[in-house]
């Protein structure tokens, strides 16, 4: 999505959590429902190219170009 460069990751999980509020509510038709669901999924997209974005940073930053080691609540690569 075109506007989707103009936000930042914040924004775009902002955007998400709504899309998946209103999936859940169950209230809307099947073709708002997938058109939902597809907004969805280009702002995971989206946030996931930004969190590799920031991970290659990280990792040029540090002296010998490990992948730095992360234990916080939100490490899924564990």
């Amino acid at each position: 999505m075109s506007e989707e460069k103009e936000l930042t990751f914040e924004e775009a999980l902002a955007q998400l959590q709504k899309i998946i509020a209103d999936l859940e509510d169950g209230e809307h038709s099947l073709e708002e429902s997938l058109a939902n669901y597809e907004q969805g999924m280009n702002l995971v997209n989206f946030n996931m190219k930004l969190l590799d974005q920031a991970e290659l940073r990280v990792q040029e930053l540090l002296p010998s170009g490990e992948e730095a080691p992360f234990a916080g609540p939100m490490d899924s690569r564990s």
